[in-house]
């Protein structure tokens, strides 16, 4: 295999994390729109940006190119795709105001400690309840979007469910980075 199909490959995590972040504009740009096709194609939009957010850590361990600037840029993608998408939820007056407000709370509160914890060189990883947090965002946010019953199936009841377990979880992945701040950090 030549250096440069290898250098390409290694490009594919960041190319993955930045098109999260574009998906994310067309998003709000089509709800704004208020074509009525707009919340379909936002739902597959979102589904295909949350897919991005699997396929970058799958590419940077496949091609082994992991890199501190993709373990920050990860989570800043996912935020730049889903606070937007909330807030024209909240817009469209689909979504209750203290899920946007809970929720960005609890990322601005977890990006202010990333940024202490990079300043104490404390790693803090990834932790499982804000990995199930995203996962819940990422499912219920394309119901969201739909709004109206799929197949008979209320999916706009189920995606608000799916966001107040997010909140939830959201909750418990802030006592987690938190926790792993204090053990982390050296006296």
């Amino acid at each position: 295999m030549s250096s440069k199909t290898l250098d390409w490959k290694k490009e594919l995590p960041m190319i993955a994390t930045y098109s999260r972040i574009g998906i994310g504009v067309f998003i709000v740009a089509l709800l704004f729109s208020k074509f009525d096709w707009a919340g379909w194609a936002s739902a597959v939009l979102f589904a295909l940006a949350s897919f991005t957010d699997w396929l970058d850590g799958y590419w940077a361990r496949k091609y082994h190119c992991e890199s501190v600037m993709g373990q920050f840029m990860d989570p800043i993608a996912d935020k730049l795709l889903v606070l937007p998408t909330l807030t024209m939820l909240l817009w469209m007056q689909r979504i209750d105001p203290f899920i946007v407000i809970l929720l960005s709370s609890r990322d601005i509160f977890i990006g202010g400690l990333r940024s202490v914890a990079a300043a104490n060189h404390v790693i803090i990883a990834a932790k499982p309840f804000g990995k199930w947090k995203t996962g819940f965002q990422m499912l219920s946010i394309p119901m969201l979007l739909i709004y109206e019953p799929l197949f008979g199936v209320p999916i706009a009841q189920i995606g608000i469910y799916g966001l107040w377990i997010s909140v939830v979880l959201s909750a418990f992945s802030g006592i987690e980075y938190s926790w792993g701040y204090w053990k982390g950090r050296k006296p």
